[in-house]
């Protein structure tokens, strides 16, 4: 069995292993609350190519406390994938007195001069690993690169900034190592999606204040950006209706920030969406479905990007929900998409760090 993200979030009986993509069943044990507002026809709204990989199970289940402790359960109970060649396993020093990050590394080259790409794994900031799957060999072959990707440690047992320090680690690692690697350290990039997409922008923005090292491009896949989004901001309720709900994102925000989301105030740089200024930071592209819960915060974190002098490529796929295209992979849409963010990548690694981002 081909070891993709999918099959990653799918457990032997075809049920998702993980709620940020979250059609799960645990219709004996558990019954999900219904998403806020009515919808007349929901499947409507979806993309004629999307509608087979919602599998007829709707609406989405929210996560809470009980649905976390079960779908980790689960994930623990899934015999692990067997690793791909050629990909290592490191552990790296944190910041003093802390625990070391487990990182996995795809593409090494030593002696050689590859770009690079860290990866941060998305599960609503509160599940699955950053173990290597066939998404990120696909891509170390398409553009011979260099993957690095991080198992940051998960709220709530480790709230915000301790996540964010472990990817900060990382790419200390890749820098301070670059050279066994076969790093360029003037072309790595950062890459996330869902949750993963939120860490790697607030990766960006300590990487902006630090000073230390920099990043020639940020792609962000359906980041999580804004945690006011579903509580203190309301959106229709078709948005978000499918997958990862307005529910769903109160408890990943209040999990990582150790306060509920959409509060008055959030620790420094913790939400993307609520740093007033974005100047500085690296190229972006950002991709997310219309009708996916993070589809406005994107689109308005893309404007802002812009208005601040950053040059942003946003796509918005018509009728596509939250991971589309780990769903249905062979929909025309969801390969395209996934043809624009590697081109973006394969762009900026052909003319490396902007004289803007060097660190």
């Amino acid at each position: 069995m081909a070891y993709t993200r999918r099959n990653v979030l799918m457990g032997a009986s075809g049920l998702l292993a993980a709620p940020w993509l979250a059609q799960v069943a645990f219709s004996q044990t558990y019954e999900p609350a219904p998403p806020a507002g009515a919808v007349a026809d929901p499947l409507s709204y979806v993309n004629p190519e999307f509608r087979a990989g919602l599998g007829g199970r709707t609406p989405a289940m929210s996560l809470d406390a009980k649905y976390l402790q079960m779908a980790r359960a689960r994930e623990k109970n899934t015999p692990p994938l067997p690793p791909f060649p050629g990909v290592s396993e490191h552990l790296v020093p944190r910041s003093k007195g802390e625990p070391e990050v487990k990182l996995y590394v795809a593409g090494a080259s030593p002696g050689a001069s590859k770009p690079a790409v860290l990866h941060i794994h998305g599960g609503g900031y509160v599940l699955m690993s950053g173990a290597v799957t066939q998404a990120e060999i696909e891509l170390v072959n398409k553009l011979d690169c260099v993957v690095v990707s991080v198992e940051y440690r998960l709220a709530p047992e480790t709230r915000f900034p301790g996540s964010l320090e472990d990817n900060y680690a990382a790419l200390r690692w890749m820098n301070e190592n670059a050279k066994q690697l076969g790093i360029d350290t003037a072309r790595i990039a950062v890459k996330g999606e869902s949750a993963g997409g939120g860490h790697a922008a607030m990766l960006t923005l300590a990487v902006r204040e630090r000073r230390e090292f920099a990043f020639c491009h940020q792609v962000l896949i359906y980041p999580e950006l804004d945690d006011r989004t579903g509580s203190t901001r309301k959106v229709p309720p078709y948005i978000g209706y499918y997958v990862w709900t307005a529910q769903s994102n109160q408890f990943a925000w209040s999990s990582l920030l150790g306060i509920p989301a959409g509060s008055k105030t959030v620790p420094i740089n913790s939400v993307p969406a609520r740093v007033e200024n974005l100047a500085g930071l690296p190229p972006a592209f950002i991709g997310v479905g219309s009708i996916d819960l993070f589809a406005p915060e994107d689109v308005e974190y893309s404007r802002r990007l812009l208005e601040a002098g950053v040059p942003t490529e946003l796509m918005v796929v018509p009728g596509g929900y939250h991971g589309f295209d780990i769903f249905c992979p062979d929909a025309s849409l969801s390969v395209q998409f996934k043809n624009v963010w590697i081109e973006a990548l394969r762009r900026s690694f052909a003319h490396g760090r902007t004289s803007s981002q060097t660190g």
